[in-house]
């Protein structure tokens, strides 16, 4: 068993010798391991000495130099009920779309009613400030009658032949009357006391005499004591009176005339808060009026219609106008050009941006036309990047830029591709490599010169390029 085993280990190490053989030879005779390294031919491109147009070159799009564009200008979104078909020809006053303005419609029934409300508010806030101001003036005018009335009565008591004067005269007259009463009884009991002595008077009739005698004084001296007290006391009274009526008429006057100004501010207040509260709603009401209108867009003049183009998605998507679709305020619809002219418009990359300016030179291609030539210059060129191209490339910024073309033919049609060429410069005579062929490396620009059996690194300077050829300074 041993000497089986140890047969067929020896048939093994027998077999692998050969194996390896094999191999050796295969790689001596076939792949030359053992041979001289063989070296290849490196091929690139000449450098080449002459003109070189330096230029940039993009894809654009065609559009209209002087287009009217048309937009949703209701609030919100909307949707596009009627919807002209692209390519027409239009009429001005023509209709081209109409949104759908049914929830405007019936805001507007209700805001009908809210204005309807604040008119009648606002109609009786003002009957309600007249009525007021006439209460106000009726209230000053019998405040101002009153204190006339206390001014004339206290003029009345101290003018000269006034009410004092005339209380003082009757005084005295009822003091001469009954002086001369007590003279005419004291004269009559002289006389009757001398007929008593002669027996022609009895005692009675004389009594009666000197009483009527005493009477009389008594009354003088009661007429003399009233006209000491009127001049003393009551006159001065009623003077007292007088003025302090006149004070508190003036005063009265003041009150009712600061009352009749709050009073009429309050009323006042509220008739101008519903007048704008009218304001406000006849406001509401002729916006709505105002937007349902603008749901029917009419053309503006005579033109083809032409859609607008949409914004696209992070996706690279946009949603094409059409009956049915969902427009934003302010999204522009479709576009009305003027047929008398039409740019081209090129996103520029922003590494030829330094390279383009206005007023450059251009040649343009418009796919549809064929290999014709059209001739333009460039009119603007956008200072901030395109945000639209932040979606499809965050890392790319691409700037706007129009070529007003020159020559344009009634074949251009708004949306056509093209091929823009922007003319920076025409160098006459120059050496120029290929743009692949030069390198960056640690701060210098590097090409490979071809030699017999190597190549040779070297440091160049460039100056200006375009796509394909970079010069070589």
């Amino acid at each position: 068993m041993n000497s089986k085993r140890s047969g067929i280990s020896s048939l093994a190490v027998v077999l692998a010798l050969v194996a390896l053989a094999a191999v050796v030879g295969y790689g001596v005779t076939q792949r030359g391991w053992f041979s001289p390294p063989k070296t290849e031919k490196v091929e690139g491109q000449s450098v080449q000495r002459g003109p070189l147009r330096i230029s940039v070159i993009e894809r654009g799009n065609l559009k209209a130099a002087d287009a009217v564009s048309i937009k949703n200008e209701l609030e919100g979104n909307s949707t596009i009920l009627f919807l002209v078909a692209e390519g027409t020809v239009v009429e001005k006053g023509q209709l081209l779309c109409e949104l759908d303005a049914s929830q405007l419609t019936d805001k507007r029934l209700a805001q009908e009613i809210s204005l309807r409300n604040a008119d009648a508010a606002f109609v009786k806030s003002q009957k309600n400030y007249e009525i007021q101001k006439s209460q106000n003036d009726s209230d000053i005018k019998k405040a101002e009658q009153k204190l006339l009335f206390s001014e004339k009565d206290l003029e009345k008591f101290e003018a000269a032949q006034g009410e004092r004067t005339n209380q003082l005269a009757k005084a005295d007259e009822q003091i001469t009357l009954a002086e001369e009463q007590h003279k005419q009884a004291e004269s009559k009991l002289n006389w009757s006391k001398q007929l008593y002595e002669k027996g022609f008077l009895t005692k009675t009739e004389l009594d009666a005499d000197d009483l009527a005698m005493k009477r009389a004084g008594i009354q003088l001296d009661a007429a003399t004591r009233e006209k000491q007290l009127l001049d003393k006391y009551q006159l001065e009274r009623t003077k007292i009176e007088l003025q302090s009526g006149l004070e508190e008429g003036k005063r009265e006057l003041d009150r009712v005339q600061l009352q009749a100004l709050a009073r009429i501010v309050d009323f006042e207040s509220d008739m101008r808060t519903k007048e704008a509260q009218f304001k406000l709603e006849q406001e509401k009401l002729e916006k709505l009026e105002n937007q349902i209108a603008k749901a029917k867009i009419i053309a503006p003049r005579n033109g083809m219609v032409v859609y607008a183009q949409q914004e696209q998605n992070r996706m690279g998507q946009s949603t094409p106008i059409q009956e049915g679709s969902q427009v934003r305020e302010r999204q522009e619809i479709l576009t009305i050009p003027n047929a008398s002219g039409m740019i081209a418009q090129a996103s520029v990359h922003e590494s030829q941006l330094k390279q383009v300016a206005v007023g450059q030179a251009c040649v343009v291609k418009i796919d549809a036309v064929g290999a014709k030539e059209f001739h333009g210059r460039v009119s603007y060129v956008a200072v901030l990047p395109d945000q639209n191209s932040y979606w499809s490339n965050p890392n790319t910024r691409l700037y706007r830029a129009d070529v007003q073309i020159l020559d344009g033919t009634l074949e251009m049609r708004p949306g056509m591709s093209c091929l823009i060429e922007i003319l920076v410069d025409d160098i006459a005579d120059t050496l120029y490599v290929p743009a692949q062929s030069v390198y960056r490396s640690g701060g210098d620009n590097i090409v490979f010169v071809a030699k017999a059996a190597s190549h040779e690194e070297r440091k160049v300077k460039v100056g200006r390029y375009n796509r394909l050829w970079v010069e070589v300074t």
